[in-house]
């Protein structure tokens, strides 16, 4: 089955998003990810719009907060609709397997329970400011595979992580445990703000399950061409 890049939303509006989407074919369906900048401003309207023209959501708030809150927001995003949803691991065990128990919750009869994957450490971080920041003084790597881990063993279905990790955290888990990758970038496109990257092709043949693309799709030229040679190229067609 082919796998579609996930494309980064990082719009201010509804206005933009419908701008960018006369770039694509009607029958083109899309995964995209809304994170805070979109959804604070446009609310759950703006995945119920995406989602009646078949896009899949993958809806990126990230929640840390304590268990009992978490759980109840995670009722509330399970209504919408959405494919996957996160958190932070940073928030404990205990606070995802409420956020588990909060989809599941919300889930309506005879919908799939979104997938619910955990940060592990954002890919603008390095591992200079991991130490210094946040005062955790194993490897950045270690630190990942310690987030996984708490992760597999509160019930999620996996981590969002860089692509530079995906092999040891497979390697660490389960078969089934999802490794979501952002910091996408074609060979030649700029780096941006983040700091740990990888091609399509390259997080193809080490086992990323999803991908995440912004810029190079958002803000190229003609973003429907960029988007297929993107797919080609994550799906070992280019």
């Amino acid at each position: 089955m082919e796998q579609r890049p996930i494309i980064a939303f990082d719009f201010a509006s509804k206005q933009e998003i419908e701008k960018f989407l006369t770039h694509f074919p009607l029958d083109e369906k899309l995964f995209v990810k809304i994170g805070m900048e979109l959804f604070y401003q446009e609310g759950p309207a703006i995945v119920k719009f995406l989602r009646l023209q078949g896009h899949d959501i993958f809806l990126d708030l990230k929640l840390h907060d304590i268990p009992n809150t978490v759980q109840k927001a995670m009722r509330g995003i399970a209504k919408m609709g959405v494919k996957i949803t996160n958190v932070h691991a940073a928030g404990g065990i205990e606070m995802m397997q409420a956020a588990k128990q909060g989809l599941i919750e919300g889930t309506k009869e005879n919908q799939n329970v979104p997938e619910l994957i955990a940060v592990t450490q954002l890919t603008s971080t390095s591992e200079g400011q991991m130490h210094e920041d946040q005062l955790i003084s194993v490897s950045l790597e270690e630190s990942v595979l310690h987030y996984a881990k708490c992760t597999e063993k509160a019930g999620l279905n996996g981590v969002v992580c860089s692509a530079h990790e995906v092999k040891k955290i497979h390697e660490a888990t389960n078969n089934d445990f999802i490794c979501l990758t952002p910091g996408i970038r074609p060979q030649g496109a700029s780096v941006g703000d983040q700091k740990r990257v990888m091609t399509p092709e390259k997080a193809r043949k080490i086992g990323s399950n999803y991908i995440v693309v912004g810029r190079p799709i958002t803000q190229a030229e003609d973003p429907y061409q960029s988007y297929l040679q993107i797919k080609k190229e994550w799906n070992g067609e280019a």
